[in-house]
């Protein structure tokens, strides 16, 4: 008989409750397990469907829409696709990616809303600075930037995601200047201003008293321990490069499919769940075989604090615009983009079909085709309502 498939909410469901017995969380790492444990559960409420060909039913529960829910990113991640599609442009596309040193993710991890902000901004101070340059591309270019913060362990890895077009418009809107086919702007000047720039606001939001520093980083709260901390950084290699480029918007579309709406590990990736272990796929890509599948064991409670290590601040937003794709003149200037590149918006190639979802104005769920029959579509004829007494009662239980 095949072992059935884990998920995080299994682990939840089974292991949570003497997990926040024995650990304090913070309100919103309770809230983003709950989410998880109830998602798609009786507890949310839900529909019932009917064939309109055989009467086969079938119960739909609810989904929980956290965006840290593995089971919730597929519908987001289509909908966001549709939404980035007319965005596109007929050029080659580029992945350049900034890194925290180790030393820094330290202090993100007790202050994540700003140290995560001073990412996104001096990353994109840095890409749009090195562009503007005329010796490099002296252009105003435009791009998403996605903020992860887990490596494949799971570990705390915070690092942002950055997909641009290869070129931009010029210093007068005059015309579309290309970057070099295969290259886009030199990976050691922007680690060296990205460096330069992180740690100037780093200092900033400790003078202004925004940073706080608990248990082994207590020390750090004197400025003398907090400016002796960072001197080996003004001098360390920080880690900024850039992958393969993609190639043109359809390849580019298809990695975004894959990449936006991650969370910290996939249902696909975990293998099994005892009483006191969880198993899960891993690759290590320090190792000389980085593409080669390898096997984690950690105990469930050292996975759920991996896990929660990634809980991101309410309402932080993760996919962020820069440049020409700003949401402020987006339009204006993509439509000079096109003008420049002579690519109407109806030249755009289509969505992948990874990626695609159904458009109509009646809810997915009522235009499946009925799994027994094949013939009918499955149709909504009773509302299930929620029933949260049940979480309640398992909490304490």
């Amino acid at each position: 008989m095949p072992t059935p498939p884990v998920e995080v909410a299994h682990i939840f469901r089974q292991h949570g409750p003497a997990y926040r017995l024995a650990h304090p969380l913070p309100r919103q790492q309770q809230r983003v397990m709950r989410a998880i444990e109830v998602c798609r559960s009786a507890v949310l409420g839900g529909h019932v469907e009917a064939c309109s060909h055989c009467q086969q039913t079938r119960i739909s529960y609810n989904s929980c829409r956290n965006r840290h829910c593995p089971k919730c990113q597929h519908a987001e991640r289509a909908r966001w696709l549709e939404a980035r599609q007319a965005e596109l442009l007929p050029v080659e596309y580029f992945h350049v990616v900034f890194t925290l040193p180790e030393e820094l993710a330290a202090i993100a991890l007790q202050n994540k809303e700003v140290i995560y902000g001073l990412l996104f901004r001096t990353a994109a101070e840095t890409m749009l600075t090195i562009a503007r340059d005329p010796k490099h591309l002296g252009a105003e270019i435009g791009f998403f930037a996605i903020l992860h913060t887990w490596g494949q362990n799971l570990l705390h890895h915070p690092h942002l995601h950055c997909v641009v077009p290869g070129g931009g418009l010029s210093p007068g809107y005059e015309r579309w200047i290309a970057c070099r086919p295969g290259f886009f702007l030199p990976v050691k000047v922007l680690s060296r201003l990205f460096r330069r720039l992180f740690l100037t606001a780093l200092r900033q939001a400790f003078e202004a008293g925004s940073l706080q520093f608990f248990g082994g980083l207590a020390a750090l709260r004197q400025r003398p321990d907090f400016t002796r901390y960072l001197q080996p950084l003004e001098e360390k290699k920080w880690v900024v490069y850039a992958k393969p480029p993609f190639g043109g918007a359809q390849q580019a579309l298809r990695y975004l499919g894959r990449y936006t709406h991650r969370v910290a590990i996939s249902n696909e990736r975990l293998l099994a769940l005892t009483e006191r272990e969880v198993r899960f796929q891993w690759k290590d890509y320090r190792h000389q075989h980085k593409q080669k599948s390898r096997v984690m064991t950690v105990s469930t409670d050292e996975f759920i604090r991996r896990f929660l290590l990634h809980t991101l601040p309410p309402g932080f937003q993760r996919i962020r615009h820069f440049g020409f794709l700003a949401n402020c003149h987006r339009q204006e200037k993509l439509a000079l983009c096109r003008q420049f590149l002579a690519a109407p918006v109806t030249e755009l190639l289509p969505l992948p079909a990874a990626g695609r979802q159904q458009i109509s104005p009646f809810p997915a769920e009522s235009l499946a085709i009925c799994r027994q029959c094949g013939r009918g579509v499955m149709q909504r004829i009773q509302i299930l309502p929620a029933c949260r007494w049940l979480m309640r009662a398992q909490d304490t239980s």
